[in-house]
């Protein structure tokens, strides 16, 4: 029932008052009754109600114009901005009703008063009535005044508040939603201001909003007021948090962590004027907004929020440059992965190369190819050829009417998390973001492909490249017979796998994280000084922001692991240390300063040989430091270290001393340490690698290539590599059985099972322990695998007798989790 009154007090009002104040307004004051308690900080003042617009216009005559008006424009006879800038007119030419200016003007003394200033600075906000619904968000589509001062100030801004219910974008997007224009209302809520002008600001969304991953929450910030950040006119900072390590003792599980550039900011106004764009300073671009205690306060408030909603929310944050206090400006539900169904997605895949034109970040998952189409401004993209990719300095809501037109979206500027990027996932658009320079790179009428489908960073190639698009469904799965992984390799993409019923990552290569995010060889980061001058430049561009080059290299490194880490905790995680051979390790930056040219690097300076060698002992130091980091400082305990390709048993204790060295002692903190079984002298000595490591984890690929004596990247041999060769299988089938005689699990996560189905029957036959698949072979592995039952003779319950008294300890998790095992997919 419409509460009664035209103005209320912001905490008289709660989240069922949506008919008569308008979403954003309700979810404010029921943040300020319910969860200021909770110590959640949330600006004070009130809001005009629905009532209060309605009869704005019954007393000025306005309904039955403005219904005329908009059916002109329905049937066609008259266009989108004759038929908005029409029925403003008549909004910003009405008189308020007597009692509502006399309501605004008591309230708005009364807040002026709690202050202690004359006039003090509010920010008016729109909220309609049919606004921040579990459906549709309207998000942007009315308008916002900031640092409004004074009665008369503050009455036009209500009155211009009105008529943005009539803007364009608005009329555009009721008409896509199927809301009658009349049916919706108006609340207006006025807060004090939030001098984030001085401070920073921006939004945060309880899950990941591309993927639609539950357990994170995603923060954008920048400096100044929040509209740049809103609007997508600056490059925000963007920091992930692990939800479900929020509350763990000294954990800090800030999981991704990227500088946004933040060129401008905005701030209030000066000789009349309300707020004005500024340049920032090189310091405040090279320096993140928020401290990683603030954005811990932001995240577990978010969090909380979430939790008072049973839903995912999207909310608006800001700090108080002058007190220090952080604030929520607003929080209203999300709207895209909320209501998607849940057992079910589409992977797209491309099918050809092409040159990569711009790059940007990801908005969506998905593959798009069309002519490209430079539009300056929302007037000229009216025109815009249905299908065409959209390219823009940026993209705001005033852009909604030509985005249903549009195939795909690319940006100069702006962030994931901006209005734009939010209504582009309801149109179900995929878009890249903050590439900085497609408008100056792309041509008009080129022919170009949109692919999100790589992870965070979405790419523009040249030319239409072919693509495929499959629905997995895992609604449906059936248990299989053996506890079944999966190999994730890259970051930016490990979250688009988060709904596969997996029991963990079996594999997750460090190399691919350092070539892919980090790019700078180990020891160039812990020795910058062996570096040519011109490479030192380049080390000192990639690590801005950080005291060091090895600081730079730690943190990329601990944050891309706890990534690999997130979608599957606690179930256990297990990280290679890193393998590249001398030839790949060479094309890192600064990598010809310490790598020798090998003739057969397949079978050279590789794995396990490096830590404890001179060569390479500081760079292993950081790979060291990054795995304690992430254990220790991040929270992540589930993950499991994987050594590879280890010669001997001699090797194995060298390695292990060299860890422990740094931090990393096995079974100290529940740690297991791993290794690669893809050597055979790892399978004729299974016993001795059994008594000095907590499982094994076969590496089909290079096991293969040993025993039979094939060079896997051979074009001349492939015909005879192949992992189903008798000579191979008994060797798998000796490792298992070595394995289960010694008290450790055994699991793969090669090649193998991914490729072939009957091969992985034979595993499970044979009593391996896990299987670990690539994310795209999940589903059709499982359903084959379902159909078998493992013979119960041929899985030998390991020693765990003799397991307990070496000190293994299982994760955190238990159970079945600690029942892991991984191996290689090179």
């Amino acid at each position: 029932m419409p509460m009664q009154g035209l103005v209320l007090p912001l905490e008289s009002v709660g989240k069922g008052d949506v008919a008569s104040v308008g979403g954003k307004n309700a979810s404010l004051g029921e943040m300020l009754s319910e969860l200021g308690r909770g110590g959640i900080h949330v600006p004070s003042g009130f809001a005009t109600t629905a009532e209060a617009y309605r009869r704005l216009l019954r007393e000025n005559g306005l309904e039955q114009p403005i219904r005329d008006a908009l059916e002109q424009y329905r049937i066609g006879k008259a266009n989108l901005r004759e038929t908005g800038g029409r029925v403003r007119s008549l909004v910003l030419n009405a008189a308020f009703p007597p009692e509502l200016e006399h309501g605004i003007r008591t309230a708005y003394e009364r807040l002026c008063k709690a202050a202690g200033q004359r006039n003090l600075a509010v920010a008016v906000r729109s909220s309609a009535t049919a606004e921040d619904l579990a459906e549709a968000s309207f998000a942007g589509q009315q308008e916002s005044f900031l640092n409004v001062r004074g009665l008369d100030a503050l009455l036009d801004a209500c009155r211009r508040c009105y008529a943005s219910l009539f803007t364009d974008r608005a009329i555009t997007y009721r008409e896509l939603k199927g809301f009658d224009h009349l049916d919706v209302a108006l609340s207006i809520g006025i807060q004090r201001m939030v001098r984030s002008d001085k401070a920073g600001s921006g939004v945060i969304f309880t899950l990941d909003p591309d993927s639609g991953f539950p357990r994170v929450v995603v923060i954008s910030a920048a400096w100044g007021l929040g509209e740049m950040v809103v609007k997508g006119a600056v490059d925000p900072d963007r920091l992930t948090l692990f939800k479900p390590l929020l509350e763990a003792d000294g954990a800090v599980p800030i999981i991704g962590r990227s500088l946004g550039a933040k060129e401008r900011k905005m701030v209030l106004g000066r000789s009349g004027e309300r707020t004005r764009i500024v340049a920032t300073s090189g310091r405040e671009r090279r320096s993140f907004v928020l401290t990683d205690e603030e954005a811990l306060q932001l995240a577990r408030w978010a969090a909380t929020i979430e939790r008072h909603y049973g839903r995912p929310m999207d909310i608006e944050w800001a700090k108080d440059g002058l007190t220090g206090e952080l604030f929520i400006l607003q929080a209203r539900p999300e709207t895209v992965h909320s209501t998607a169904e849940g057992g079910s997605f589409d992977i797209y895949r491309l099918k050809g190369k092409g040159p990569v034109l711009v790059s940007g970040a990801a908005v969506g998952q998905g593959i798009v190819s069309g002519p490209a189409a430079i539009v300056r401004t929302p007037a000229d993209a009216e025109q815009l050829a249905a299908g065409s990719v959209l390219v823009a300095e940026a993209t705001d809501p005033d852009w909604v009417p030509a985005l249903r037109h549009a195939g795909g979206i690319v940006t100069d500027h702006g962030g994931t998390t901006s209005h734009a990027a939010i209504v582009s996932r309801e149109l179900g658009i995929p878009a890249v973001i903050g590439t900085g320079n497609a408008t100056r790179l792309l041509r008009n009428g080129q022919e170009v492909t949109l692919s999100c489908a790589s992870g965070e960073r979405g790419l523009v190639y040249a030319g239409a490249l072919p693509f495929t698009r499959e629905t997995l469904n895992v609604g449906s799965l059936p248990e299989p017979p053996v506890d079944v992984m999966v190999n994730i390799a890259d970051p930016g993409g490990a979250f688009r796998w988060w709904r596969l019923p997996a029991k963990g990552v079996g594999l997750a290569r460090m190399e691919f994280i350092i070539s892919a995010l980090i790019r700078l060889h180990p020891m160039a980061a812990a020795h910058p000084e062996r570096l040519t001058a011109t490479e030192r430049r380049r080390v000192e561009q990639l690590s801005a922001g950080h005291a060091s080059p090895a600081d730079y290299f730690v943190d990329r490194l601990a944050r891309g692991i706890a990534t690999l880490a997130a979608p599957y905790h606690p179930h256990p995680a297990i990280v290679r240390l890193s393998d590249f051979k001398t030839n790949e390790y060479a094309g890192l930056l600064g990598g010809a300063a310490f790598e020798e040219a090998e003739e057969n690097p397949m079978l050279g300076f590789r794995g396990a040989s490096r830590y404890y060698s001179d060569r390479y002992r500081d760079g292993f130091a950081l790979e060291c430091r990054a795995l304690r980091q992430v254990r220790e400082e991040l929270g992540f305990t589930n993950v499991i270290v994987m050594v590879p390709f280890c010669r001997s048993p001699a090797e194995a204790d060298r390695v292990l001393a060299e860890m422990a060295k740094h931090g990393l002692q096995r079974g100290e903190n529940g740690l297991q340490v791993y290794v690669m079984c893809e050597i055979p002298s790892n399978v004729i000595l299974a016993d001795e690698f059994a008594r000095r490591f907590d499982g094994f984890s076969i590496g089909s690929n290079d096991l293969t290539q040993l025993v039979l004596g094939v060079d896997r990247d051979s074009a001349l041999l492939a015909e005879l590599f192949d992992e189903r060769d008798e000579a191979v299988m008994r060797m798998v089938t000796d490792t298992i059985a070595g394995a289960h005689r010694g008290g450790i699990k055994v699991g793969i996560c090669g090649q193998a099972p991914s490729n072939s189905p009957e091969f992985a029957r034979f595993l499970i036959a044979r009593g391996i322990d896990s299987i670990s698949l690539n994310p795209d072979s999940f589903v059709t592995t499982v359903k084959a695998l379902s159909r078998m039952n493992p013979p119960a003779s041929a899985r030998p319950a390991p020693n765990r007798t003799r397991a307990a008294r070496s000190g293994r300890h299982g994760l955190s998790a238990g159970g079945p989790s600690a029942r892991v095992g991984a191996t290689r997919a090179r």
